[in-house]
């Protein structure tokens, strides 16, 4: 079979599963992805879950997949963070605050700020709102608007990110999807180059928007928190899809 893209970046809530379902195909499409041939790369803003433990739910549902091949925006945001010598203030997810511990000091001289849930209260926002004030970096674990949970959609971290940056008059800094950094660093691990790579993934404005800025190409799938809205944001170079299982027969040269 030939195809448009050497490597496939795939998203995992609402593309491979759904709320702990795998989505019908899902498997088999991996699967078919190894045997083409094709890089894969699983990419996810999930900010509930540490690396190792989406990994172990991976192999647990069944996926083909190795630890180097597993993209997180929280792994991430604890890289940068070594890489500029900051300790933050994490307001995270209690699951994920592990990934920070080894960096925080009594003194953080940056906010992260990611799907904290509770923890987002309007004391913790205002310390980090003080810190930023200051002008100290804002970084955010994703951008995304919001997610399907297990009740529906429900609120994620970019509105309290970007309305912290508002009153602190910061620019925050993104890791994870949107991110064109994000993506081009996944990019350079394929050894390819953006248009060679396919993201796949239900988000329109972090999975396909973001996708297409940093040049690769994109496709959403109408699967997970999908609304048919979403297509008047699609961009012209993206398409889009009923389901992953859809995803050969519609790239297929």
């Amino acid at each position: 079979m030939s195809l448009t893209f050497d490597a496939l970046l795939l998203d995992l809530s609402g593309v491979l599963y759904d709320d702990n379902k795998v989505i019908d195909g899902a498997i088999d499409c991996v699967r078919e992805a190894r045997h083409l041939g094709l890089q894969l790369r699983f990419v996810t803003n999930t900010a509930t879950r540490s690396h190792h433990r989406i990994l172990q739910q991976l192999l647990g549902m069944g996926f083909s997949i190795e630890s180097r091949e597993l993209y997180t925006a929280p792994r991430a945001a604890a890289t940068y963070l070594e890489q500029h010598n900051l300790s933050p203030l994490a307001l995270v997810h209690p699951s994920i605050a592990s990934e920070f511990s080894h960096l925080t000091k009594t003194q953080p001289n940056c906010v992260v700020l990611g799907d904290a849930r509770d923890g987002l209260t309007y004391e913790a926002l205002n310390q980090a709102f003080r810190l930023c004030h200051q002008g100290l970096p804002l970084i955010g674990i994703g951008l995304n608007r919001y997610f399907n949970g297990s009740n529906g959609l429900m609120l994620d971290a970019g509105g309290f990110i970007t309305g912290l940056a508002w009153a602190a008059q910061v620019e925050p800094i993104i890791m994870g999807k949107p991110s064109a950094k994000f993506y081009q660093h996944i990019v350079a691990s394929t050894g390819l180059n953006a248009k060679q790579c396919l993201m796949v993934g239900d988000d329109v404005a972090a999975d396909v928007v973001g996708a297409v800025a940093a040049g690769l190409q994109a496709c959403l799938v109408q699967t997970g928190k999908f609304r048919a809205n979403d297509l008047h944001q699609l961009p012209q170079e993206a398409r889009t899809i009923a389901s992953i299982n859809d995803l050969f027969k519609a790239y297929a040269r």
